[in-house]
């Protein structure tokens, strides 16, 4: 039975910069999910087990409109993650958790008044925890809604721009259906809703806005164990950071690609590959993703 795991949650290290020093009032924090990382059927939960997820990540980025000149970043996050769904029902869904903790690796290089900026960071970034994930799964439909933080565990300085952690708690809130169009469910429409509730940042006294993010894709499986389809995904800063010295701007960020994913029969493992160019950004760095996802069940 083709297995399909796309979760509801994230890993930690989003593409884009801190602060940058000598102009954090210029460019807004970042929130902690990335968009993007989930694709088709974001919104589909497994049955009851034990998986292991291993999360890929790479951002490339040399656009920058409203931050410094000369601007250019890549971004690798290795992101293990432990996921259990259990036997239990809560108000008829599956009951589960899971945890992640991101291995981040960074390089950005851009101009600076009086200089330049150019290093790279390779570190642990912050530990994700849901405690409560519930998921139905009614004929042509499945639905799923989670509760998960952000804990500032990651390696984190104020004054370096391409820290793994963030340095601030993070609740977020998620929800989202996928339609499967057919009786033989060959074709499938997912998307998915999260909601982050940022704390301050105490370091500096700036508490990140709001985010709100939506994501998912229309697929088409071509075979029993291959599936193809369009990935795409909107996130949008819904408040403006508060405190002094917070930015005027509102993050948004637009991005769409293909993606395709498979199940190898003889191992069980799921992995599914997808690049995703980013189409529209505003107050972040404009680039290109490549995700490659592999998916175990114990």
């Amino acid at each position: 039975m083709k297995i399909r795991l796309v979760l509801s949650l994230a890993m930690a290290a989003l593409p884009g910069l801190t602060a940058i020093p000598n102009a954090q009032a210029e460019t807004p924090m970042s929130s902690h999910y990335v968009a993007g990382v989930e694709g088709l059927n974001a919104a589909s939960l497994p049955p009851p087990g034990i998986y292991f997820r291993d999360y890929n990540y790479g951002y490339f980025a040399d656009r920058f409109t409203a931050g410094p000149p000369d601007f250019n970043l890549k971004v690798y996050v290795q992101a293990p993650r432990l996921i259990w769904l259990s036997d239990y029902t809560i108000l008829g869904g599956t009951y589960g958790m899971d945890v992640l903790l991101p291995i981040v690796y960074q390089d950005a290089k851009f101009q600076l008044m009086g200089g330049s900026y150019n290093d790279h960071n390779f570190n642990l970034g912050d530990l994700y925890f849901a405690p409560f994930l519930l998921a139905w799964h009614p004929q042509q439909f499945d639905f799923a809604v989670a509760y998960g933080f952000w804990a500032p565990t990651g390696n984190y300085a104020v004054q370096n721009p391409i820290s793994a952690g963030k340095g601030f708690w993070t609740h977020m809130l998620t929800a989202g259906a996928t339609l499967h169009m057919d009786t033989e469910k060959t074709w499938s429409l997912s998307l998915l809703n999260r909601y982050e509730f940022n704390q301050e940042n105490s370091d500096v006294g700036i508490r990140p806005g709001q985010t709100w993010t939506l994501e998912g894709g229309i697929a088409k499986s071509v075979t029993k164990s291959i599936e193809l389809g369009i990935a795409g995904y909107y996130q949008q800063q819904t408040t403006h950071d508060s405190g002094a010295n917070a930015a005027d701007g509102l993050v948004s960020d637009i991005g769409v690609g293909p993606e395709i994913s498979a199940i190898c029969p003889y191992t069980g493992i799921m992995a599914s590959l997808r690049w995703i160019h980013e189409v529209s950004v505003n107050d972040r760095p404009q680039g290109n993703t490549v995700n490659l996802t592999l998916t175990k069940r114990f």
